[in-house]
């Protein structure tokens, strides 16, 4: 197996309180690895010790093959990063701020500028200031700095933040074309985790400062199981309807009046004709497929889902 990146026993301590706690990541290359978990969780934290922005107390990092120390310069040359929220000279346009980081990265192919603003569809804004775009503008410039010279590796800490579904969609194909056509390596974090389930090939969620797991996408896919969603006024009544009544007893009362049945052996026919007849209210009645938040939430919250 080959990894671009990995940590081992990675840990960090701020303030005499360790946030970051023995964390072993394995990014493969080539691949989009989604990287999940709570506000707070560390996730910007471990980013940020993986571009030298802040270093570890313990355990250390590998890119590319080689420990990353303070003088891995040429380590980060081939890497692109967004962490947290960019920044920019605001009075400089988009051209501009991309030409003067070309040149502190020593990267001098000058048609790489508008190429990597058309493919972050950030077009006909030549004369404009960087201080009058908007937040979803800056984070496409943000994604255009990280990808203008031609990395083989991207950290996106929450690179589609301020943009709107059609942006989202638009970044989310960018980001699968970078991987698939150009070979880039993506560690991308986000609490979207629709968007992350349609385009990584693992997931690393992290708790507490704690990696709790870490999954191929095609695993997670194959645990994916029906199940019949109902809301209704009454949920007392209705368990006892589907435990005696219908002799019902695989599934799972959630907040806000909803119940997930996984027997497949029952109809949502069936579950709403004895409901009525027994006068509990069905509001809603769905057949659902968990997803990777159903997922996610249950190894948050320690095997309970709460809607």
């Amino acid at each position: 197996m080959s990894y671009i990146l990995t940590t081992n026993n990675l840990t960090k301590v701020f303030h005499g309180k360790e946030v970051i706690s023995q964390v072993n990541m394995n990014v493969k290359k080539g691949e989009i690895y989604g990287f999940l978990g709570p506000n707070g969780a560390g996730k910007t934290t471990i980013m940020k010790m993986m571009t030298n922005l802040i270093k570890p107390t313990s355990g250390e990092i590998e890119i590319f093959g080689e420990k990353l120390t303070d003088t891995s310069y040429e380590v980060l040359k081939r890497m692109g990063t967004i962490i947290e929220y960019p920044i920019f000279y605001e009075k400089l346009t988009a051209g501009e701020n991309l030409d003067l980081h070309c040149e502190y990265m020593g990267y001098h192919d000058k048609k790489a500028i508008q190429h990597a603003l058309d493919l972050v569809g950030l077009k006909d804004i030549n004369d404009k200031p960087v201080k009058d775009f908007s937040l979803g503008m800056k984070q496409r410039l943000g994604i255009a700095r990280a990808i203008i010279t031609k990395p083989d590796l991207l950290i996106l800490d929450e690179p589609i933040n301020g943009l709107d579904p059609i942006g989202i969609k638009e970044l989310r194909d960018l980001f699968k074309m970078l991987c698939k056509e150009y070979g880039i390596t993506i560690l991308i974090s986000s609490h979207i985790l629709g968007e992350i389930e349609q385009m990584a090939d693992t997931i690393g969620v992290i708790s507490n400062g704690k990696l709790i797991e870490e999954v191929s996408m095609e695993n997670i896919n194959g645990q994916h199981t029906e199940y019949i969603e109902i809301a209704v006024d009454n949920i007392k009544k209705a368990v006892f309807i589907l435990e005696n009544n219908l002799g019902i007893a695989n599934f799972k009362v959630i907040e806000d009046g909803f119940i997930r049945i996984y027997d497949s052996s029952i109809t949502q026919l069936d579950i709403s004709k004895a409901f009525i007849l027994n006068d509990v209210s069905v509001e809603s009645i769905s057949k659902k497929t968990s997803s990777l938040e159903d997922y996610f939430l249950k190894l948050i919250n320690g095997g309970a889902i709460h809607a």
